[in-house]
């Protein structure tokens, strides 16, 4: 089962800065991600937030595919692609993986003008070697599916 963890920065870049970190540690293999979504406030309080996995592309990619090939048994190539692109795309639109939207549009509504926030859906990691690389960050624990010692500790680490 995957951990959830919501971590606040002081600005957008620095949020940014820690989703670039996130994909360097995956590929040092120190950290596995199911899902995750960076949101931030601007200085005029609008808000916004980016999910990176994007099940709508996703869905239209592979379904382009499968229509492309279905296509080509039927000698309609072009028309099995288009077809196999818009359903691969409802479908994936349909689907929701990973975090709940409204849960990370109702926790990015409590940031504070000019904040920000990455919403981690950690399916394994290497918990020491990920806090030494986020400390430098300075991060706020928001929120976290963790228990309660864990919560504590992972608290604690990141403000060393």
């Amino acid at each position: 089962m995957a951990d959830l963890i919501v971590l606040g920065f002081s600005d957008k870049e620095k949020a940014e800065a820690v989703m670039r970190l996130s994909k360097e540690l995956s590929r040092q293999e120190l950290l596995d991600l199911e899902d995750s979504a960076v949101a931030w406030r601007t200085a005029d309080g609008k808000l916004h937030v980016h999910q990176t996995y994007n099940t709508t592309a996703a869905g239209a990619a592979g379904g382009a595919l499968w229509g492309t090939l279905f296509g080509m048994l039927f000698l309609m190539p072009v028309f099995g692609a288009a077809v196999g692109a818009a359903t691969g795309a409802i479908a994936g639109k349909l689907s929701d993986v990973g975090m709940h939207d409204g849960f990370v549009k109702e926790v990015a509504a409590t940031l504070e003008p000019g904040r920000a926030a990455v919403f981690a859906l950690v399916r394994s990691s290497t918990p020491d070697r990920v806090r030494d690389a986020l400390r430098p960050f300075h991060p706020t624990v928001i929120r976290t599916s963790l228990t309660k010692d864990r919560e504590e500790e992972l608290i604690e680490e990141l403000t060393k």
